[in-house]
C-alpha cells in the first residue's frame, strides 16, 4: 500500500527533492508547473508512485476547491491544498531518471478519462482545513 502524506510530510518531501540539482530529463519536455493532461512525451514507465494524498479515513473526498484570489485551477500559481480537489485524489510520483516530483490524478468526465499531472512545488503547498 502506498504511504499517505499529509501537508507537512508532502512539503518536507518536496523541499528535499528541490534541494538537489536534477539533470536535464525527458520529463521536462512539456512545462508541468500547472495542471496539464499528461503529455505523450512523458514515458509513464519512468514514473514511480511514492505516496498518496488520498486519505483512507474519508469515505468520499470533497470536490471543493481551494482557489483564493484570482488564480484558477490550471494556473501555475494555484496553491497545492492536499485536503481539496483535485489534490485529495492525487498520487505523488517521482521521475526515476531525475528525481523530480509530480502529482497525478485521473479526471473522469461524462465521456472521457484524462490523466492529469502537475509538478510538485514546496512553496505552493498550503495546509488549509476544510
Amino acid at each position: 500500500m502506498t504511504q499517505y502524506l499529509d501537508a507537512a510530510a508532502l512539503r518536507e518531501l518536496a523541499e528535499r527533492a528541490e534541494q538537489t540539482d536534477p539533470p536535464p530529463c525527458t520529463c521536462t519536455k512539456t512545462p508541468l508547473d500547472g495542471w496539464q493532461s499528461q503529455p505523450l512525451s512523458l514515458d509513464e514507465r519512468q514514473l514511480e508512485q511514492i505516496g498518496t494524498l488520498v486519505c483512507a479515513d474519508e469515505a468520499e473526498p470533497t470536490f471543493a476547491e481551494h482557489l483564493p484570489g484570482e488564480g484558477g485551477y490550471w494556473s501555475e500559481h494555484a496553491p497545492i491544498a492536499p485536503r481539496y480537489f483535485p489534490y485529495n485524489r492525487c498520487g505523488v510520483w517521482k521521475c526515476t531518471l531525475c528525481g523530480r516530483l509530480y502529482l497525478r490524478y485521473t479526471e473522469g468526465g461524462g465521456y472521457f478519462v484524462d490523466q492529469r499531472i502537475r509538478a510538485l512545488k514546496a512553496r505552493l503547498i498550503e495546509d488549509v482545513p476544510l
